[in-house]
């Protein structure tokens, strides 16, 4: 009998726990490791944080749900990983066995990085939703005293997309309340270029975004250094094209989000550099496998990819949920191989597939393979994208109380794209 253990219990893991089980004999063991003992639907938080969406809207228990599914269920997050041993201890202490590991922590939020910035900070975040319903709490306020917003995402960021989907989503609320000719808006990016999405841009997503930010009244600085956040006051270094600084800027707010880089969570960049690079994300085969510790698979935002081109300040290369799903699928079926004594054959498909919600309309991205050159580079906006959007929320959360193995992604995408395979 094998002891498989998953830690992470979010977008990757939980896919990934339901996928294993279904593909292994019952006389092996699969545990999943969560600090948190809900799931939460992480899309869904910008909505959160203008109040369209609460905290029942968009998460639910897990136990109930894994443990019908005969997968173990501990609460309690994991303090340290010993590779050689075969261990994972948890923050209460106890030490867990494990013949296969698979690490989805995601990552560990990097506000530290940049003085300042976060829920401790001067600015709001997206990224969990307790940090969704904190920036609704400065919403609120904002919205009963109307001033200025930055919005946007630091140097070394790699998940550019709920930016911009928080820009055009609170443009569409302030409107709404007849409000948005008193909030100027101000778009703040490391990425060299609008649309840039840490992909080198997507079919004509720069010329697209371009022309929702000016029709939305939003300017824009690219190729920015947040250098710091005082209370209502962000100060940010424009550079050009080869990198050097241009022009200072100092940008008053009322309220401001900006996404943060992302780094390794503790407990895995511990390790050392045998199982990650210096960022602390796990290194990874084509297979999903660790180079070092063969039994050690990692999937989702926790692992390292290098950026899909140098740009002048920093960023990285998200990681979105089709990707993210396809690498469940491949670490799966690469346990069930090694089990059986066979070599790893499954890979991830490593394409860029993405709704986009913008407030009242959406923007359809496909990007296959995510790195260029690509065989598709492909953008639609409408409303139906919007809806769509909304509709997967509900989807999503259902298949996981469901405690499907289907690719749901692709699935859902594939159909409301009206794309019968993607290759």
């Amino acid at each position: 009998m094998a002891h498989i253990v998953i830690i992470g219990a979010s977008t990757g893991g939980l896919p990934t726990a339901y996928e294993v089980r279904e593909l292994l004999d019952k006389e092996h063991e699969v545990t999943v490791v969560s600090n948190t003992d809900t799931f939460h639907f992480v899309p869904s938080n910008p909505w959160v944080a203008v109040g369209w969406r609460d905290r029942k809207d968009t998460s639910f228990e897990i136990e109930p749900y894994v443990t019908a599914k005969g997968i173990r269920f501990i609460p309690v997050g994991a303090s340290e990983i010993k590779p050689d041993d075969n261990q994972v201890v948890l923050a209460d202490g106890r030490v867990i066995d494990y013949d296969y590991l698979v690490i989805a922590t995601g990552p560990k939020l990097a506000f530290d990085e940049v003085e300042g910035t976060g829920p401790d900070g001067y600015t709001a975040s997206i990224c969990t939703l307790d940090h969704a319903e904190k920036a609704y709490e400065k919403w609120q306020t904002l919205v009963e005293n109307p001033g200025p917003i930055v919005v946007g995402a630091v140097q070394g960021a790699s998940c550019f997309g709920p930016a911009y989907e928080f820009a055009f989503i609170m443009d569409a609320d302030l409107r709404k309340r007849r409000i948005r000719d008193q909030v100027p808006m101000t778009f703040v990016t490391s990425e060299p270029y609008i649309g840039h999405l840490g992909l080198g841009g997507v079919g004509d997503s720069k010329g697209m975004l371009e022309s929702e930010l000016r029709h939305r009244h939003i300017p824009w600085i690219c190729n920015a250094k947040v250098e710091r956040v005082e209370d209502g006051k962000m100060f940010v270094t424009e550079h050009n094209d080869q990198g050097e600084p241009i022009k200072e800027h100092e940008l008053p707010f009322a309220f401001s989000m900006m996404l943060p880089a992302f780094k390794g969570v503790d407990a895995v960049a511990a390790v050392g550099e045998d199982l990650v690079n210096p960022r602390g994300f796990v290194k990874v085969d084509e297979y999903q496998r660790n180079p070092r510790w063969k039994n050690i698979y990692a999937l989702g935002v926790c692992i390292a990819i290098p950026p899909v081109e140098t740009t002048p300040v920093p960023t990285g290369a998200p990681k979105t949920g089709y990707m993210i799903e396809s690498m469940a699928t491949a670490v799966a079926h690469n346990i069930r191989d090694a089990l059986a004594g066979k070599e790893p054959s499954s890979q991830a498909t490593w394409n860029a597939i993405c709704l986009a919600d913008m407030g009242d309309t959406g923007a359809a991205f496909v990007a296959l393979p995510q790195i260029p050159p690509r065989n598709v580079a492909w953008m639609k906006k409408g409303k139906w994208v919007h809806l769509a959007k909304k509709a997967f929320e509900k989807y999503f959360i259902n298949k996981m109380k469901k405690g499907t193995s289907e690719p749901i992604f692709e699935k859902y995408i594939l159909r409301t794209l009206g794309i019968d395979k993607i290759k």
